[in-house]
């Protein structure tokens, strides 16, 4: 018998993956409704457009973890990439930045996503997803580094032009942010795309060959 892919291997073969939606301030008996209702492989929830509060995250994450879900969380802001380590000992699995446009803020990212020798993300995953008590420091930064997901989302022409050097070694998933990225086409001097769904097609362009998927859909969530 094969074994079983594991979600982050899953996405770098491009397999669809099915992400569901609720708030932190969901109870435990809402979360189970929510995952009677289909097949998910995650549960995102915001905090980029969202009231967000870690002691409700840390709840919201234990409580799906026993579900057997994990959670991609979106930071408040892209700026906010070197709190990812301390947002990710609350309890997610996966990581969205939003709105993306700089190499600066990917190299962030991944130091912050990534235990060494990978990243340099600091141990202490109180209430990490996956950790066990009696797991080694070495032990559990392994698992991580190997089950961690790191998405980004793409929202400008400028993200969309550069997808390929933003794609760096660490990042696991695209995603897009059609309403801000349809801001930045009506805005844009002479836009060397036209739609939204040209944008897309560029990207995916772009990561052809790579490991990274892209999770082509108007929100990060879905079915990508």
């Amino acid at each position: 018998m094969s074994e079983q892919l594991t979600l982050k291997q899953r996405i770098h073969n491009s397999e669809p993956i099915h992400i569901g939606g609720a708030p932190t301030s969901a109870s435990k008996s809402e979360l189970e409704a929510i995952l009677d209702q289909d097949t998910y492989d995650l549960i995102g929830t915001d905090a980029q457009h969202s009231a967000f509060n870690e002691e409700k995250l840390v709840s919201f994450c234990a409580n799906l973890e026993e579900l057997g879900m994990p959670v991609q969380l979106r930071i408040k802001h892209t700026r906010n990439a070197y709190l990812i380590g301390n947002i990710l000992d609350l309890g997610p699995l996966a990581i969205c930045v939003p709105q993306v446009e700089t190499e600066e803020t990917v190299e962030e990212a991944i130091d912050a996503f990534y235990y060494p020798p990978v990243g340099k993300r600091s141990w202490g995953p109180s209430s990490g997803y996956g950790f066990k008590p009696e797991m080694d420091r070495l032990e559990y930064a392994e698992w991580w580094n190997n089950n961690g997901i790191l998405s980004l989302q793409l929202e400008s022409v400028d993200a969309i032009i550069n997808a390929r050097k933003l794609a760096k070694p660490g990042v696991d998933m695209l995603m897009f942010g059609a309403n801000d990225l349809g801001f930045s086409l009506e805005t844009y001097p002479n836009p060397p795309f036209k739609t939204v769904e040209e944008c897309f097609q560029h990207v995916v362009e772009q990561m052809e060959g790579t490991q990274v998927k892209v999770g082509v859909g108007y929100t990060p969530g879905g079915r990508l």
